[in-house]
C-alpha cells in the first residue's frame, strides 16, 4: 500500500543555544541580512532590545525598529506590511524579519515575514512557548481573543535561545511554559497515540518523556534560575516541544487543552493569564472529559497528580485562579460554544463533546460550588 505524501516543517534552519548564544549569533545574522526589521512589542523588553539593536549596529547592520501595538493580530500585521512596502519604494527595504520577544511577538514575526518573503529569525525572551520554533503563527483580535492558526510555509531561518535573555523573564513564564509543553503528551497520545504512522509513533514517545522530564525538574528550575534543572526545563519547553510538533506534524494534534485556551481568550477577565496557563487549566478539563465521557480512570488519576504539581508551580487550577471566580453561567458557556465549535481541535477527541459536555467538564474540573449549583438549576 503506498502512503500518502506527509509534509513537516520540522525544525529552524539552525538553531544556537547556551549562555552565549546572542553574541554567537551575530556573525551569523550579518550573513542572512543587512537591514533586519527589529520586531517587539513589550515596554518590558523595551530596553533588552534597544541592547539588541545596539549589538546589531556593532556588526554593521541598519536594524529597523517595529513596533506591536496588540498581540499578533491582523490589524497590526496589516500596518506594519503597508508601512515596510512603502519603506521599499522609498528605498530602504527591510531583508528580513527578527523578532525578539514572547510567543505572540515571535508568531507575529514569523507571519509578516513570511507575507514579505523575508527570511525569519526568532530571538525568544522567555521560555513561555515553542513559539520561536514551530512553522505556525496564532491569531488573536486586537482585544485579545483568540480567532485561529496559520500553517506557515517553513520554520525560522535561525532561532536564537540565549539563556541570559531567556533568564531575564519572570519565573511565571517558565512556569507557563511547562504546562503547555506538558500538554503535548496529554493531547499527543489521545489524538495520535494510535497512529502507524513512525514519525507519529516517534513525537508521541517523546511527548512522554518530556512530561515525565518537566514532571520530575520543573519545582527545582523554578527554585534556581540559571541552574542545571533551570537549562533542561527551559529549552523543553522553548525547544523540544517545538521539535515534537514538527515531527508529529499536523496529523500529532493539539486537542481539548488547547481548545479550552482557545475558548478562555474570548472572556476579557482571563487576558491577564499567560498562554501556558491557560493552556494548562485546559488539560485538567480534558482529563475530566476522558473520565466523564469515556470512563477512563487513569485520566482521574492523571489529573489529581497533576492538581498538586500546578498548585506547586503557581500554575491556575481552579476558574477563580482565572479570574473567573464570579463569571456568570452564561459566560462559560461562552467558552464553550467557541471551544466546540465545528473547526476546533477539541473535536481530535475520540468520543463526541457537545458544549453540554464540556461545561459540565469545566465546572466540575473547577468544584467552584457556587457554579456547580448554577450548573445542576
Amino acid at each position: 500500500m503506498t502512503s500518502p505524501v506527509s509534509q513537516h516543517q520540522i525544525a529552524p534552519a539552525r538553531v544556537l543555544r547556551g549562555e552565549a548564544a546572542w553574541a554567537e549569533a551575530l556573525p551569523l545574522i550579518a550573513g542572512l541580512c543587512r537591514r533586519p526589521l527589529l520586531l517587539g512589542r513589550s515596554a518590558a523588553t523595551a530596553e533588552l532590545r534597544q541592547r539588541l539593536a545596539s549589538d546589531l549596529r556593532d556588526q554593521g547592520l541598519d536594524p529597523i525598529d517595529g513596533e506591536l501595538q496588540f498581540d499578533c493580530c491582523e490589524q497590526d500585521l496589516g500596518r506594519l506590511q503597508a508601512e515596510l512596502t512603502a519603506a521599499a519604494r522609498a528605498g530602504r527595504a527591510v531583508d528580513a524579519v527578527l523578532a525578539a520577544g514572547g510567543g505572540k511577538v515571535l508568531d507575529a514575526g514569523k507571519l509578516l515575514a513570511q507575507r514579505l518573503d523575508l527570511p525569519c529569525l526568532t530571538v525568544p525572551t522567555s521560555a513561555a512557548t515553542c513559539a520561536g520554533w514551530t512553522a505556525l503563527a496564532n491569531l488573536y483580535s486586537p482585544a485579545g481573543a483568540f480567532e485561529g492558526d496559520v500553517a506557515l510555509d517553513r520554520c525560522p531561518e535561525l532561532l536564537v535561545f540565549d539563556h541570559g535573555l531567556v533568564r531575564q523573564a519572570p519565573v511565571r513564564t517558565l512556569a507557563s511554559g511547562l504546562a503547555d509543553a506538558m500538554a503535548k503528551w496529554y493531547e499527543a497520545q489521545v489524538s495520535s497515540g494510535s497512529s502507524g504512522d513512525g514519525l507519529i509513533q516517534q513525537a508521541v514517545q517523546m511527548a512522554r518523556v518530556l512530561r515525565d522530564q518537566l514532571l520530575l525538574e520543573g519545582e527545582a528550575a523554578l527554585a534556581e534560575p540559571g541552574g542545571e534543572a533551570w537549562v533542561r526545563v527551559a529549552e523543553a519547553s522553548g525547544l523540544t516541544a517545538g521539535l515534537i510538533g514538527g515531527l508529529g506534524g499536523a496529523r500529532c494534534r493539539t486537542v481539548a487543552a488547547h481548545a479550552v485556551h482557545n475558548g478562555l481568550t474570548q472572556l476579557e477577565a482571563t487576558h491577564g493569564r499567560l498562554h501556558g496557563e491557560k493552556v494548562g487549566f485546559g488539560i485538567l478539563v480534558q482529563l475530566r472529559l476522558e473520565e466523564q465521557l469515556a470512563g477512563n480512570q487513569l485520566a482521574a488519576q492523571a489529573r489529581r497528580q497533576l492538581l498538586g504539581f500546578f498548585r506547586t508551580l503557581g500554575l491556575p487550577v481552579t476558574l477563580a485562579d482565572l479570574g473567573l471566580a464570579s463569571a456568570p453561567l452564561s459566560d462559560l458557556q461562552a467558552i464553550c460554544a467557541f471551544a466546540c465549535l465545528p473547526h476546533s481541535d477539541l473535536h481530535h477527541l475520540p468520543f463526541p463533546v457537545t458544549p453540554a459536555d464540556l461545561l459540565g467538564a469545566l465546572v466540575s474540573a473547577d468544584a467552584c460550588p457556587t457554579h456547580q449549583r448554577e450548573l445542576a438549576a
